[in-house]
């Protein structure tokens, strides 16, 4: 691409590199300049104007970006509608997980600084038309062969992983014979409702070993989450000891979020259990959050997953926190 200034009657099907006001007209950026156009430029007095110009071997900007936008989205990501000064958004289809491979978004942005991938972090809640990315064409023009390699260097990169499980039932426990509040069971209830899981009527039983194990085996969810009256403080602590009672097992306790430290995950009878943190009664975001969307669209979360949350597992400051991070 040839980039620069021009007399006007030389930019006949040049694009025009910056906005022209004409006072009785306005010529905008990207505009491919025709012989009125110029014509007008020259009648405004103007000697010369910026303008680019493909060569044989280049594509236009919007050519350029929906080629790739068009390469890099998986299943459930798509473009929205044709691309406009080289730019054109990825959005979801439906709620889900954003599942990312960092090492394709990152092998497209090296091929050419023209060529540009931006998205939302990796494993990103969606809902439904949420936009994911964005391709951007920096330059009016770009060498076809880069666009090519761009191509493949970025094919299949974004996907959306959309929800597996239904239904989910929420076990609380309580100290004494008072029912909580519905505090916890509303934020959670929100949760997942924006991945399209209903929850079972509300169980609340004993903070007691054995009642939580009768609780699991009753759980009619595809998905049980247990938050206790009193924070779960060990692995041997009174809900994990009620998982492994009813016949499950514990895969993880603690996590390197904050909040969202104490939480457990396992599983009975072939279902995910994840015990909850105390966080988990506010809709703010904390660890919590980041293992139910992967637990509820089937993807792997283990021990190494859990791990790998701790760079950037520092989240917002919690008012309810018991010792503030600033003591």
């Amino acid at each position: 691409m040839r980039f620069g200034p021009v007399p006007p009657r030389a930019a006949v099907g040049a694009i025009l590199a910056h906005s022209e006001d004409l006072g009785d007209r306005r010529l905008r950026k990207g505009k491919r300049l025709t012989e009125e156009d110029t014509a007008a430029l020259a009648a405004a007095g103007r000697r010369q104007v910026v303008v680019a110009r493909l060569e044989p071997g280049d594509l236009h900007e919007d050519t350029a970006a929906d080629r790739l936008a068009a390469a890099i989205c998986g299943d459930g990501i798509a473009p929205q509608g044709p691309s406009a000064t080289g730019r054109v958004n990825l959005r979801a289809a439906g709620p889900g997980v954003l599942v990312a491979d960092s090492a394709r978004v990152g092998a497209l942005n090296r091929v050419d600084p023209m060529l540009t991938l931006a998205t939302l972090p990796p494993f990103r809640r969606l809902a439904a038309s949420e936009m994911v990315g964005t391709v951007k064409v920096i330059s009016y023009g770009v060498a076809a062969d880069s666009v090519a390699r761009a191509e493949a260097a970025g094919q299949g990169a974004l996907r959306l992983a959309r929800p597996v499980l239904a239904t989910a039932t929420l076990i609380e426990t309580r100290v004494g014979p008072d029912t909580p509040p519905d505090k916890g069971r509303r934020a959670m209830r929100a949760r997942l409702a924006a991945l399209g899981l209903s929850l079972s009527p509300r169980v609340v039983v004993a903070h007691d070993t054995d009642a939580v194990a009768e609780a699991l085996a009753a759980a009619q969810g595809e998905l049980v989450l247990i938050l206790t009256a009193s924070a779960t403080s060990d692995i041997h602590d009174t809900a994990p000891e009620g998982l492994r009672r009813a016949g499950g097992t514990v895969a993880q306790f603690g996590m390197p979020v904050d909040p969202g430290n104490l939480l457990f995950l396992g599983a009975v009878s072939g279902r995910p259990v994840i015990g909850l943190p105390g966080c988990a009664r506010s809709p703010a975001l904390n660890g919590a959050d980041w293992v139910l969307d992967r637990v509820a669209c089937g993807l792997p979360v283990g021990p190494e997953e859990i791990a790998a949350m701790g760079l950037g597992g520092l989240l917002k400051e919690s008012p309810a926190r018991g010792r503030p991070r600033a003591d």
